[in-house]
């Protein structure tokens, strides 16, 4: 089941251990925000761990210090980046060297793909919680 997370700066779309974001255009992801968003997923995965989707369909900006934060969350376990746009592409890879754990950080042409590297993840961490396509 899909459920959808209206914030004033964008949509959350909530599946499968999977939180997929969509800013709105010229919004910025600050540390407040972030939290929200961290809170959806634990409030949604029942303390479960997570991946997170960042699908950039808009620009916006993003505070650099929500990897930081984001990567001292012990449910979080990766991070995919979605967009075909090569400056939004570009920014994505500074942003990447604020997240800790950078294997866990990838950026993907489709949102297709980055869904099934981050089930594959997901699935890796319990086989006996096995999430689906």
């Amino acid at each position: 089941m899909i459920k959808k997370v209206e914030l004033n700066c964008g949509v959350i779309w909530v599946h499968d251990r999977i939180l997929i974001n969509e800013m709105n255009e010229g919004a910025l992801l600050d540390v407040e925000t972030n939290r929200k968003i961290l809170q959806i997923g634990h409030d949604s995965f029942n303390n479960d761990f997570f991946g997170y989707i960042s699908h950039r369909i808009n620009s916006y900006a993003v505070n650099p210090m929500v990897y930081r934060e984001s990567a001292e969350n012990p449910q979080l376990k990766a991070i995919a980046v979605v967009s075909k746009d090569p400056v939004t592409r570009q920014t994505a890879l500074l942003e990447q060297q604020f997240y800790a754990n950078k294997n866990c950080f990838k950026i993907f042409s489709s949102l297709e793909e980055a869904t099934a590297w981050m089930f594959e993840l997901i699935n890796s961490y319990s086989n006996a919680n096995s999430v689906r396509l």
